[in-house]
């Protein structure tokens, strides 16, 4: 009896460890699949987020080499007008125009009410145009705009065509 004992004992000792390395083999392979399955999915997200961003920058001064070329006058006597410190120089000189009692006179519009319109984002689209959002708190717009950069390094603005939507 004490022999049968223990040999349904060793039975069921073999028994529990076969089970047990099956579990945990299978929970490996498992956690395995899971993170290769997640990795992928992520890989998909982030690839398809940059393919999305870098369509949606296809019109920027700082993805398209040609509006790049045109600053670059040393060809022609002129000097190089670099487009990384232009940007920002750019969009500051169109905001600091926000500054204005009657409102920024790049937006195209005139003073509706007690608010003006100032300009909030403003993207560069080429070496000639940018694109601006405006707004006076109730009433939003867009702006189209030429802007030209002299040999002084002096920037101008001329309004092309603005849109004012409706409330």
């Amino acid at each position: 009896m004490k022999k049968s004992l223990m040999l349904y004992l060793f039975i069921l000792a073999i028994l529990m460890n076969v089970f047990t390395y099956m579990f945990y083999s299978r929970e490996v392979k498992f956690g395995e699949e899971r993170y290769e399955k997640t990795t992928k999915k992520l890989r998909d997200s982030i690839n398809l987020v940059s393919a999305k961003l870098a369509e949606a920058d296809y019109f920027s001064l700082e993805h398209n080499e040609n509006a790049q070329n045109y600053f670059d006058n040393s060809a022609s006597g002129g000097k190089v007008i670099l487009f990384e410190k232009l940007i920002p120089v750019v969009t500051e000189k169109l905001l600091d125009f926000n500054a204005n009692p009657k409102g920024n006179p790049y937006t195209g519009q005139d003073q509706i009410g007690p608010n003006k319109f100032i300009i909030n984002k403003v993207k560069l689209l080429n070496h000639r145009w940018i694109i601006a959002d405006y707004s006076n708190g109730e009433l939003w717009g867009e702006v189209l705009l030429k802007y030209f950069v002299d040999n002084d390094d002096n920037i101008t603005f001329e309004v092309n065509q603005t849109w004012l939507y409706q409330k």
